[in-house]
């Protein structure tokens, strides 16, 4: 998302700010989760700000109200039988307010089980932040 939107509406800024929840694939204790993103920030050459909601606060994450709740009234009643029915009903969600959603589906295969040696994990360039450090941090691109 970042090569067909992102980087037009947000190319010129200092840094790229994510929320996340605290678990999951992209969970602070994430090893991989860091080691991508440090891959990421080398790549587009900017920093990334991570702010992780705390353990049980995801009910808190805007997303889960400002758009999870109008995708599941778009798609109510309707059966979920393929993934070309589920893009499509995501990406046609719209609110009054102007909330317009925009769907891909990603086919890419993705490799189970990845494990990110010491040395990889060492190689990432982070900074945490003085409150809650493991939740709160900066990743930047390394020199090359």
């Amino acid at each position: 998302m970042w090569y067909s939107e992102g980087v037009f509406d947000y190319g010129g800024a200092l840094e790229i700010v994510l929320t996340a929840d605290c678990g999951g694939s992209n969970g602070y204790r994430s090893r991989l989760w860091k080691f991508e993103l440090q891959k990421f920030s080398n790549e587009v050459g900017k920093s990334i700000r991570v702010l992780h909601f705390p353990p049980g606060t995801s009910k808190w994450n805007k997303i889960e109200h400002r758009l999870f709740s109008f995708i599941s009234k778009n798609w109510r009643g309707i059966p979920l039988v393929s993934a070309a029915v589920v893009v499509a009903l995501i990406g046609a969600t719209k609110t009054e307010k102007g909330l317009a959603v925009r769907c891909v589906l990603d086919e890419a295969e993705y490799e189970k089980g990845l494990e990110v040696s010491a040395e990889e994990f060492d190689s990432i360039s982070i900074v945490k932040d003085d409150f809650h450090g493991e939740w709160n941090y900066v990743i930047h691109p390394n020199k090359e």
